[in-house]
């Protein structure tokens, strides 16, 4: 685990966490109260279901799942995958002493020699994108399949690309500082880190009903890294740790798209142990 996490304390508001994820380039931490215990959980997808809140109280998570500091890895491992979560607080008698990410554990994978192959253990439909789909709609598309990555193909049908949620809100397309201002994030401390910023900028666009651009998503996308039905649980832990990568498209021997496999989906290889 990681000791020391960042938090937001009780009493606070949206704002003093939109500050927090944009200056340590995080997208949740766990809430305590004043005396160390674990309140609950604030990510930036409970901000975006209330963006007219402003007190943390109303927007955090209480029924977050924790998990006490003696666990096991398969029962970390578990308790990610089955509750479908990024982030696990780790308790000890209530008071928040680390947290867990997938990361985290998929280190550990990738020293392993675990050669359960990939195709074993994608778990959701995969959400694909043309090269030609506006922006503006492959947002929409990745909304509604609740990814915040889709593959992009080619007229051919194969894999041309990949796209995310932040290169759809990229900070090219608004000025950084009129973001800070209208989120109420500005503050007199150093600038903050541009790779923070597009932690939220979703938020700022989403609020502002800025209309995103209906320029084809082949303008934003990237080259993406791939893996292959057969490549084991352990190299792709490693790509994805090496990349610091949250997903990866899935082929085939000619570059045909299979599926999007996911942190989470990887550490089905450890969870099943229990």
């Amino acid at each position: 685990m990681t000791k020391d996490p960042i938090v937001a304390t009780l009493p606070g508001t949206r704002t003093d966490v939109l500050k927090l994820l944009v200056k340590h380039r995080i997208t949740g931490m766990p809430v305590v109260r004043r005396d160390g215990a674990l309140a609950g959980f604030v990510a930036r997808a409970h901000i975006f279901a209330k963006p007219e809140e402003e007190q943390l109280a109303m927007v955090m998570a209480r029924d977050h799942p924790a998990i006490e500091d003696g666990a096991t890895l398969t029962e970390a491992a578990t308790v990610l995958v089955e509750m479908d979560v990024s982030y696990l607080p780790v308790v000890r008698k209530g008071k928040l002493v680390g947290i867990i990410t997938p990361v985290d554990i998929l280190k550990i994978l990738a020293k392993m020699s675990e050669e359960t192959p990939v195709e074993q253990l994608i778990r959701q439909p995969c959400v694909a994108v043309h090269v030609n789909t506006p922006i503006n709609v492959a947002s929409e598309i990745m909304r509604h399949g609740r990814v915040t990555a889709a593959p992009v193909l080619g007229d051919d049908g194969h894999l041309a690309g990949l796209v995310t949620d932040r290169d759809v809100f990229a900070l090219s397309r608004v000025n950084g500082t009129v973001v800070q201002r209208e989120l109420g994030i500005a503050a007199d401390e150093d600038a903050w880190a541009w790779e923070g910023l597009r932690n939220v900028m979703r938020l700022y666009w989403e609020e502002k009903k800025i209309d995103l651009p209906r320029s084809p998503v082949k303008e934003i996308m990237s080259k993406p890294v791939t893996v292959f039905r057969k490549t084991s649980a352990s190299e792709a832990a490693r790509i994805m740790v090496k990349n610091d990568f949250g997903q990866l498209p899935v082929v085939d021997s000619t570059d045909r798209l299979v599926a999007m496999l996911y942190e989470l989906d990887l550490l089905w290889v450890l969870a099943r142990r229990g």
